[in-house]
């Protein structure tokens, strides 16, 4: 799917950004941030439906959490678990609003996970965050685990593992939500608006699966990398 390009000259070096999934990078920022908001206005003993569904999901990620690492740990590394669940949740579903009706010069407005550097740099951002705790809990042993001279070569393929497990969460978000929209996008064109319709609804639980997905994968990835070793 062809992007919108933006391209500028900073430091004299020309750069490229893709506006159309910038665009709805940050409408899905805002959306979270406004619902944020609407959830935490009157919290109270007896939750509302928004807050009830807020505490549900806290929960279910929280103890996810605490299965793999402990209390403690967990509640180091919630804020960044949810983060990365509600911020791709909501840019899945964004990718679904009828774009289309909205026509630009080149390219499209897409869900910003349609766009391999969106899902790059949440990868690097993952790698960054559980190498860095990984080295902070075991210090820099924690790049050869299970080091022995007999097992060189695997000891090296499983530190070359640390950097590519993200990665491939990207390459699969990426993947599943461009084929998606491009499915949708081709039935819209042959046929009529009620026929894509089971497609659309597909799209929605994928959205969900893909998010949960990359969450719990980038959990589990934590949870190993501060795992102390004996």
């Amino acid at each position: 799917m062809e992007h919108w390009v933006y391209t500028t000259s900073i430091l004299g070096h020309g750069v490229s950004f893709n506006m159309d999934t910038l665009i709805t990078m940050w409408l899905s920022m805002l959306l979270l941030i406004v619902l944020a908001l609407l959830t935490t206005r009157k919290l109270s003993m007896v939750p509302g439906k928004l807050q009830l569904i807020g505490e549900n999901i806290v929960r279910y990620f929280n103890n996810i959490a605490k299965s793999g690492m402990g209390n403690d740990e967990a509640q180091k590394h919630i804020a960044i678990i949810l983060t990365l669940f509600m911020f791709i949740l909501t840019a899945n579903l964004v990718g679904q609003l009828p774009w289309k009706l909205i026509h630009l010069q080149t390219g499209e407005l897409a869900s910003p996970n349609n766009d391999i550097n969106m899902t790059a740099a949440m990868a690097i951002v993952v790698s960054i965050y559980y190498i860095f705790y990984g080295v902070k809990r075991n210090g820099f042993k924690f790049f050869f685990k299970g080091f022995s001279i007999d097992g060189i070569i695997i000891t090296l393929v499983d530190a070359l593992e640390l950097f590519v497990r993200p990665f491939s969460l990207a390459l699969r978000l990426f993947a599943n939500i461009f084929a998606g929209e491009v499915l949708v996008a081709t039935i819209l064109s042959l046929a009529a608006v009620a026929f894509p319709l089971p497609f659309m609804l597909f799209e929605l639980f994928v959205a969900l699966v893909q998010a949960l997905v990359f969450t719990l994968l980038s959990t589990t990835y934590i949870s190993m990398a501060i795992k102390e070793e004996g």
